[in-house]
């Protein structure tokens, strides 16, 4: 009589249970990543983009969105490179503090805009009145 003795393979990528995921369980992103929160000082903007419009507006949507409606086709992201001149324009920010987060070749997209406090210029030391 012979007995069946059981093969357990661990090959194709499992792990015996005992053993913790690599990164501690990011699979594929960056361990500084953080999804969850923007930095401080800035915000996401959620943007339902219309290119090829008539004109360039920007409308706030009731879900706290806005529609953004640009001349620019969507070709070589000329579309997105409209939009963020318009977002700075309406939100009082230097077109490089907006970054297109998602959506890229999507409608429906997500900036991050960072607004930094206003400091004022420390003196200068020996500048003072004489």
């Amino acid at each position: 009589m012979r007995t069946r003795a059981t093969i357990v393979k661990l090959g194709g990528g499992l792990r015996p249970p005992s053993e913790p995921p690599p990164n501690g369980g990011l699979r594929g992103r960056s361990p500084r990543s953080n999804r969850s929160a923007p930095p401080a000082g800035s915000q996401l903007v959620q943007v339902r983009v219309q290119p090829k419009a008539r004109r360039n507006e920007i409308a706030e949507q009731p879900d706290g969105g806005f529609r953004v409606r640009v001349t620019a086709a969507p070709a070589d992201g000329e579309a997105n490179r409209a939009v963020i001149a318009l977002l700075a324009e309406a939100f009082g920010v230097a077109p490089s503090r907006i970054a297109l987060v998602r959506g890229a070749t999507s409608r429906d997209k997500q900036f991050r805009i960072e607004r930094r406090p206003l400091t004022l210029p420390s003196p200068q030391r020996g500048a003072g009145e004489r």
